[in-house]
């Protein structure tokens, strides 16, 4: 298997043109360009395929990364041979691969090592065989040294087969199976926790039990982090009766002493190896899926917030509102650029109103304001009414700005060097300002996670959020296009071939 042969397969494109895209990549093209500039050596594929591509060649990087780790591991312990060479080498998905390497890996001494040292390895394989009709008085002779009754010799045999059935990839794969069709989520309550004030947001998870392959991914995301937080327990389950019922008939082939110890030891394998494991995979999986849809969400959000109109080149008066703190009031050219900053109080504590409107009636004459920001936070909607009762000489819009990351933005080196010599309250007045004449150009400013475009971001794949929320900022950038005399090195650095350096330098 070849990178272009898995990612031509994964994606189901026509193989020269992910060819053409994978050299393009390797170049270090990025995705925009390469779907605006080499639209004849791909085939006119869109950033969604060309992402695709970059999204199955980063896997199949990470599958060949381990198959040389596994295989580099498989010789030093001299256990490698041709056949399972050959199967590691022609892997195409992770667990295939793990599943593999499983009977070879290096654990803490297990039980089944334990018996081993023991010397009922011997044992166990007379069992396997399943042809002694009476075992009491084979295993009578393997009890001796540490092994102190005929029991503790069945017993550690038991545990050797057990992780025997573990290791094989056909009950493997029958559980996955089993698990991914008819797995169920269910969720109790910690008890000692049920009456915290914390855990009542996720009262509704307090006693729940659902499909895992159809939970949607908010719902998911919510269990988890309340099992975090520690209010609740959750557990996998499926048909344990039916799944053991379909392996015995695999293993069984008699009806003897052989036979109810591998019961046994089927059993044991099934609820302390097996299941744990495999539950918990299955449960992962879910959970990444629950991701992608998560960061699907985010990124459609941010999106649509990046592209949202620009109200253009006007002098802007904006407002970061506040309370006891006052409002912190700034005015801005048609540029963005800052010509003054205060502090009005017209809320309570202080309540002056009346001076906060001649204030801001004499700043929106001298600096021939066209437009005002108010920011949507703390006394936005007073802010808001305070303003529209000011009887403006000019016909000033009046708009309400998101201020999601402006706090962040404000305190980032970013800021500090574009206003050295301001606090983070007018940096922050700034923001809101500016995001209202192009929220493109202020927002690329502030890492986009830190814009709050959509829920559970925290606990959702933080690398695979940041790559696909970078990749959004980058498409959008690339489809509006810079200003080169007024962008700013933020913006500039998201252009296609242009990075960080030039940018500084432009």
């Amino acid at each position: 298997m070849t990178l272009l042969s898995f990612v031509t397969k994964q994606t189901q494109l026509q193989e020269k043109f992910v060819k053409n895209t994978i050299d393009l990549l390797n170049e270090d093209c990025t995705i925009p360009f390469i779907s605006r500039y080499r639209k004849e050596r791909t085939g006119n594929l869109d950033e969604v395929q060309i992402a695709d591509i970059v999204k199955f060649k980063e896997q199949f990087e990470a599958l060949e990364k381990r198959k040389e780790s596994i295989l580099k591991a498989l010789k030093e312990q001299e256990v490698l041979t041709p056949e399972l060479e050959q199967k590691i080498k022609e892997a195409e998905e992770l667990t295939t691969l793990e599943d593999l390497y499983l009977p070879y890996k290096k654990s803490r001494k297990t039980k089944a090592e334990k018996a081993r040292q023991q010397g009922l390895e011997p044992l166990a394989k007379i069992i396997m065989s399943q042809n002694a009709k009476d075992l009491e008085p084979i295993a009578f002779n393997y009890a001796k040294g540490d092994v102190g009754s005929t029991e503790e010799a069945l017993e550690g045999a038991r545990h050797i087969i057990a992780e025997w059935i573990n290791e094989r990839t056909d009950f493997r794969n029958q559980i996955r199976s089993q698990l991914e069709r008819f797995a169920t989520i269910s969720t109790k309550v910690v008890k000692t926790k049920e009456n915290d004030d914390d855990a009542q947001k996720f009262r509704d998870y307090f006693d729940w039990n659902e499909s895992l392959s159809r939970i949607p991914s908010h719902r998911l995301l919510a269990i988890l982090r309340a099992e975090t937080e520690g209010f609740i327990k959750t557990k996998i389950e499926i048909d344990d009766e039916r799944t053991l019922d379909k392996m015995e008939s695999r293993l069984l082939r008699s009806n003897n002493d052989c036979a109810k110890q591998i019961q046994l030891a089927l059993k044991d394998a099934y609820k302390r190896l097996l299941l744990p494991s495999l539950s918990n995979e299955a449960l992962q999986n879910a959970k990444a899926k629950a991701d992608d849809a998560a960061i699907s969400v985010f990124a459609k959000n941010l999106k649509q917030l990046l592209l949202g109109s620009p109200l253009g080149e006007k002098q802007v008066l904006a407002i970061d509102p506040g309370f006891r703190t006052g409002c912190k009031v700034v005015c801005l050219d048609e540029q963005g650029n800052l010509k003054h900053n205060e502090t009005i109080y017209p809320h309570p504590p202080q309540n002056d109103s009346s001076g906060a409107i001649k204030k801001i009636s004499s700043l929106s004459e001298a600096y021939k304001i066209e437009a005002i920001a108010i920011g949507n936070g703390t006394a936005s909607r007073e802010t808001e009414s305070l303003i529209k009762r000011i009887r403006f000489k000019n016909d000033i819009q009046v708009f309400v700005v998101s201020e999601a990351g402006a706090s962040i933005y404000s305190a980032s080196k970013i800021a500090r060097d574009e206003f050295p010599n301001y606090d983070v309250t007018v940096r922050g007045a700034v923001s809101i300002g500016r995001r209202l004449q192009d929220p493109l150009a202020e927002l690329v400013k502030i890492e986009p996670k830190s814009i709050g475009v959509g829920q559970y971001q925290h606990d959702v794949d933080q690398t695979k959020l940041k790559n696909e929320l970078d990749r959004v900022v980058e498409s959008c950038v690339n489809t509006v296009g810079v200003n080169l005399n007024t962008a700013s090195k933020s913006l500039l650095s998201y252009v296609s071939g242009i990075g960080g350096k030039l940018a500084e330098n432009i």
